[in-house]
């Protein structure tokens, strides 16, 4: 076992882990938190999206001793409990979801990618979203979200996370539907949207 020490969603945490254990495994099954999403296994789908030091990662490619002294920031995390994140905000008023289980990987990878191009075109978005699959959307609503944050910040950057967030913005109840805020279980946490082909973003 090997000592991890990093803050996760605005948490300083130290744990004990197994030198090959991912990233993702450990936001899941030690510090509980659900909304980053096993998916594929093949690196392929973005479903574990996270944000590494405000940059979006795939968690699944990613070891947990590789996130020593960095900031990690999970879909929970977006924003204070009972708040939504203008991003996932913008994802539940363009109903950007349907099964939800892309959902917080898709929003984390969304945010990120505001945070390096606040003011993206279509096609910007599109292709900044292609490493993040979804098989019930078409993907159009996602980028109609996508724009609408972006439009929403006026072109400033759309910021990575609170400073006052804590691990609880996930709440189904305060976002109205699960899938958007970011709540794993509510998001379709499993295995049912895992399989079948999937088109990617620039279909």
């Amino acid at each position: 076992m090997m000592r991890v020490d990093l803050t996760v969603n605005g948490e300083a945490r130290s744990d004990d882990v197994e030198p090959r254990l991912l990233l993702v495994h450990y936001l899941r099954e030690v510090c509980g938190l659900r909304a980053a999403n096993v998916g594929c296994d093949t690196t392929s789908c973005g479903a574990c999206t996270v944000l590494l030091d405000g940059t979006s990662v795939k968690s699944c490619t990613v070891l947990a001793l590789q996130a020593t002294g960095q900031q990690v920031t999970t879909a929970e995390g977006l924003a204070p409990p009972g708040e939504l994140h203008p991003m996932q905000r913008a994802f539940r008023q363009e109903h950007g979801l349907q099964c939800g289980f892309c959902t917080p990987g898709m929003v984390m990878a969304a945010v990120g990618l505001l945070s390096e191009n606040p003011d993206p075109t279509e096609a910007e978005v599109r292709e900044g979203l292609e490493g993040n699959l979804c098989r019930c959307t078409g993907y159009h609503n996602i980028v109609r979200a996508v724009l609408a944050a972006a439009a929403e910040a006026g072109g400033a950057e759309v910021p990575a996370a609170s400073a006052a967030a804590g691990g609880a913005a996930g709440d189904g109840a305060a976002a109205g539907d699960g899938a958007a805020a970011g709540d794993g279980a509510a998001a379709g946490d499993g295995a049912a949207a895992a399989s079948g082909d999937q088109a990617r973003v620039r279909a």
